[in-house]
């Protein structure tokens, strides 16, 4: 739907960025046309992550990025012409096709400008240290520019600020508002986090890895949650860059004049007065008004000599005012009516003059305060109401001024071009990249093609359809999950409030049982785990003897009464009802977290890593038990 007259306006930083956060919010069309681009682009990124830390080769991930790059600037580009079309398009309701086609048929022009725009946020970034990428913003509004179809993109810095002009400032401050992304980013991280509790306290799911692979010590992590940043807010930046262009178009063709003059005062037709106005009544009644005084209040000839002749509004303001306050009654300081006298007209005057001398004969000459002050009131009273009147008349006076500002020929529509009777030349045949951009949207929409509306139901059917099925599946389907929710949670009370009263219940099987199960911690000593790892370590096998060294660990502590071991729990378990030293907690976790990250991880242990775990292993292992150090 285009935007009334009424809302082509300028607008500031703020109001624009809320503008483009709403219209984002609202419209599932501009999220259609941008979420593949960005989608792309976070695949990429987390291949090329996933390379360098491997070790692999770079050249097929930098070319899968190059090219999701390209993917999403196609993608700016139809979500700027779509949010153009829901502005101020008059077509009806846009087209997320409509508008990819237009992408596609401009995509030589929005290629090169992916490739301008890769280079020059670079060298500004490089040689200004970050600063001119909040102070020269003009090419924030490059995809939107380049979808206008004028001039070149190899010159698209000067194109975007030619297409802005005095909304360059907002632009600028458009950019520094974009820096709300940094909550977007730490919101991801705790939504995620949050999640992942939930579903190991309710569902009692083993999330432990995925835990330690959602903090923010963790690379990839922090990685995947700013390109996932970046993608969720491409809607917003295409949003915002059209906005900006229609800001600077409203700034310099003065499209906001329209506005302003629907927003003066409209004629009034209700009352029968002709092509007169209302307002020119009451100037008519508020100049006779203003003369309504005695007859016996003229000035005669033989009293004394005649005063000086009003000026202007400000001084009879200041001579009314001096009689005011010499007949005890309400000053200029006090009642704001007397500034309306200073703004009547020239042809006031006169009457003005009249009332002065009025009101100073009578509170003078004849020496009568209430007169006076009476005929004091009545004159300002009607001077109030003469002042809006004649204002009423100036917004008239300014509509008129408007229109004729509408009707020069910069504003003026161009007329149609007149029919001859000469034979128009016929077009010129389009060429091959129309013809196949014709073809590949005329192939998509076949493809995509909605099926047809099936036909209006009959009245005589009854009332049980398939959708009310349907609804009342969709009922019973939360509600079921509602109760086992319910009842996980109330399990998981359970087991908690079981484990206060009784402490863990750890099951156990004999010596034999236990020598038969190489899986299980307590089936050897801490020094027959030691002994094993140091000989898969001495045959290369490192990974194996970590796990070796770790479960060496878990059987001391065990023994040690610092943990509870048992199959059924998780290490991050152990770590949390740890009841062991305080100094060895902090090496407890370390271990657990690189035992998880090499075992459970898959990553690569070679003979330093060994040698790192067996050193923090070390001490642990070697400490004398807690009964010996009481004896000592």
């Amino acid at each position: 739907m285009a935007v009334s007259a009424l809302e082509l306006r300028p607008r500031g930083a703020v109001a624009l960025m809320d503008a483009a956060l709403r219209l984002c919010a609202r419209n599932a069309g501009v999220w259609a046309v941008t979420v593949p681009g960005g989608a792309a682009v976070v695949a990429a990124v987390l291949y090329l992550a996933e390379a360098v830390r491997l070790g692999q080769p770079l050249a097929l991930p930098s070319l899968a990025l190059t090219l999701a790059w390209f993917v999403r600037g196609l993608c700016q580009g139809a979500a700027c012409h779509y949010v153009q079309e829901v502005l101020l398009g008059t077509k009806g309701e846009p087209s997320a096709w409509a508008s990819m086609r237009a992408a596609l048929g401009r995509a030589p022009a929005l290629f090169i400008t992916v490739a301008y725009l890769f280079i020059f946020n670079t060298l500004m970034m490089v040689l200004t240290l970050g600063i001119g990428f909040f102070i020269l913003s003009a090419q924030c509004v490059g995809y939107a520019a380049v979808m206008h179809g004028r001039g070149s993109p190899l010159r698209l810095y000067g194109l975007c600020s030619r297409l802005l002009g005095p909304a360059r400032g907002t632009a600028m401050l458009v950019r520094v508002l974009m820096s709300v992304q940094l909550l977007a980013f730490f919101n991801l991280h705790i939504a995620a986090n949050f999640g992942l509790i939930l579903g190991r306290k309710l569902a009692g799911i083993d999330l432990t890895f995925a835990e330690r692979f959602a903090s923010l010590d963790t690379p990839s992590w922090l990685l995947f949650l700013a390109a996932m940043t970046f993608a969720l807010f491409e809607p917003v930046r295409a949003a915002s860059a059209t906005l900006l262009l229609v800001d600077g178009r409203v700034r310099q063709e003065g499209l906001d004049l329209l506005a302003a003059v629907q927003q003066l005062p409209a004629r009034s037709s209700g009352r029968p007065l002709g092509s007169r106005s209302a307002a020119v009544l009451a100037l008519v009644l508020g100049a006779s008004l203003l003369t309504a005084s005695p007859a016996r209040a003229q000035p005669q000839e033989d009293d004394e000599a005649p005063r000086p002749p009003v000026a202007s509004g400000r001084d009879a303001a200041k001579r009314l005012g001096a009689v005011a306050e010499a007949c005890e009654g309400t000053g200029p300081s006090e009642d704001k009516r007397f500034e309306s006298l200073g703004t009547l007209g020239p042809a006031e005057a006169g009457k003005l003059d009249r009332l002065v001398r009025t009101v100073e004969r009578q509170a003078w000459d004849d020496e009568d305060c209430d007169s006076a002050l009476a005929s004091l009131e009545r004159g300002l009273a009607q001077a109030t109401q003469t002042v809006d009147a004649q204002a009423r008349v100036d917004a008239r006076a300014a509509t008129a001024r408007a229109k004729d500002i509408l009707a020069r020929p910069e504003f003026a529509v161009a007329p149609p071009v007149e029919s001859s009777d000469e034979p128009t030349p016929p077009p010129e045949p389009p060429g091959w990249w129309r013809r196949f951009i014709d073809w590949l949207g005329e192939f998509l929409k076949e493809l995509f093609k909605r099926d047809p509306a099936p036909p209006p139901r009959d009245l005589n059917t009854p009332l049980i359809t398939g959708n009310a099925v349907a609804n009342v599946l969709v009922v019973l389907l939360v509600t079921l999950t509602v109760v086992v929710l319910g009842g996980l949670l109330l399990m998981y009370l359970k087991k908690e409030r079981k484990g206060e009263g009784g402490g863990l219940e750890v099951s156990t099987v004999d010596a034999v049982a236990l020598a038969g199960d190489s899986t299980h911690a307590l089936s050897r000593p801490p020094e027959g785990w030691a002994h094993l790892a140091d000989e898969l370590a001495a045959r290369g096998e490192y990974r194996e003897a970590v796990r070796s060294l770790y479960l060496a660990l878990l059987s001391r502590l065990h023994r040690d009464g610092a943990i509870l071991y048992d199959v059924t729990l998780s290490n991050w378990d152990y770590l949390r009802q740890f009841r062991g030293r305080a100094e060895w907690k902090a090496p407890f976790r370390e271990l657990t977290r690189r035992f998880d990250f090499a075992w459970y991880g898959n990553l690569p242990v070679g003979a330093e890593g060994y040698r790192e775990f067996r050193s923090l292993t070390q001490p642990l292992l070697a400490a004398p038990a807690p009964q010996e150090a009481a004896g000592a």
